[in-house]
């Protein structure tokens, strides 16, 4: 930990806390964690602050002491002046690649520990670049992708090698099922995401992770697997790098799970569609209209959506299937998966395998993560295992 950080007022600042995503965070704080942890909100906008506070004092009369923070990514002064104030930073700020980099570079500078929900590809190879040595000589902790992107993925892979002997070659591929409604926010990293696709494929080679998967039919689960271009087997790869879990020579592959064909074919047209769309900046510009950031599903679109990743580990002699599973992924369980990761954080500091630098949850927070999660309703299951 970083010197004079347990010294500090908070233990975590949520910063966009007026934000779809951030209000949900701070719900979760004010329901959970208020006799747990000194917290805070902050944002750039005082009265829509006031607001949020106000929705959390019906929720949780203790909340009244709330304290908030002016803070904008464009202002230097004011970001140091906030993570100066806490010992971790969780922040829902997004598009992380236009937003996010002041911050990290503001933590890392004040030795303030930093979590995101960000699934960008782009963004995060930057920050690991640029910030990954500084961070791990002041032992500040930088974590990506501690929502949907990419906990489930990266805790279910962690879950599904551990199931397996230590020492064999361990190939786990993911199968996701999900039904849900995206936010503005997700929406517009979506598409700029989309838009930055070669960028995302040099990315990934130069995580030296397996690019080039193909479409095919698993006999196995009765079910196609559609590749994702996504960032979760990138850190499912970094995660295996720094624990030895995971076994000599680890291989990782992420699929969509579609059961059939018509089906298969149809999400093809619509994401080849989408794709070609974000390469060109007009009708890029018409899709980032579709939905504003800020805007988000309601609580009725939320109570309907769920997901499951299911995976499939094998060595030369056994195979394992396990799965991850929960209710609305984008939202309900993103804010619950990254405000936990904030409180394994705090509470399990001295004690975590990684004690500085731009990390994984896996890497970093591992089984004490698997079992907050659990005890919070989202499910790690082993499903058969079966000698091959």
């Amino acid at each position: 930990m970083s010197e004079n950080s347990e010294k500090r007022q908070y233990d975590v600042v949520i910063y966009g806390a007026t934000g779809f995503t951030g209000g949900l965070v701070a719900e979760y704080f004010a329901t959970h964690f208020n006799a747990e942890l000194s917290w805070a909100l902050s944002g750039r906008n005082i009265d829509k602050l006031k607001q949020v506070k106000q929705k959390l004092i019906r929720l949780n009369p203790a909340c009244d002491s709330l304290n908030l923070i002016k803070a904008d990514a464009s202002d230097a002064a004011s970001l140091k002046k906030m993570v100066s104030s806490t010992r971790a930073v969780l922040t829902t700020v997004g598009p992380y690649s236009e937003y996010g980099e002041p911050l990290v570079a503001a933590c890392v500078a004040a030795g303030t520990d930093y979590l995101d929900i960000t699934g960008e590809p782009d963004f995060v190879g930057n920050i690991l670049k640029k910030y990954d040595d500084d961070a791990r000589r002041k032992g500040v902790l930088i974590i990506n992708c501690c929502g949907f992107d990419s906990i489930p993925a990266d805790l279910g892979a962690y879950f599904t090698v551990q199931q397996l002997p230590a020492d064999s070659q361990k190939t786990v591929k993911a199968y996701l099922t999900t039904k849900s409604k995206p936010s503005g926010g997700t929406w517009q990293s979506a598409v700029k995401a989309m838009s930055k696709g070669k960028e995302t494929l040099a990315h990934s080679k130069a995580e030296g992770q397996k690019v080039g998967l193909k479409l095919h039919y698993s006999k196995y689960l009765n079910a196609w697997g559609i590749p994702l271009p996504l960032i979760d087997p990138v850190i499912v790869k970094r995660s295996s790098n720094v624990r030895t879990e995971y076994g000599p020579g680890f291989k990782y592959e992420h699929y969509l799970k579609i059961k059939k064909i018509q089906n298969v074919m149809k999400f093809l047209g619509v994401m080849g569609g989408l794709f070609m769309s974000a390469q060109f900046s007009v009708t890029r510009e018409m899709l980032l209209k579709i939905l504003k950031s800020g805007d988000g599903p309601s609580e009725e679109d939320r109570k309907k959506s769920f997901f499951e990743l299911t995976f499939l580990g094998e060595t030369s002699s056994e195979r394992v299937q396990t799965k991850v599973s929960g209710k609305d992924p984008g939202y309900d369980e993103t804010s619950k998966m990254v405000s936990e990761s904030a409180w394994v954080l705090i509470k399990h500091r001295e004690s975590l395998l990684v004690r500085g630098g731009v990390t994984t949850t896996a890497a970093c927070l591992g089984n004490p993560l698997i079992e907050r999660l659990q005890q919070a309703g989202i499910k790690f299951e082993v499903i058969s295992r079966e000698k091959i």
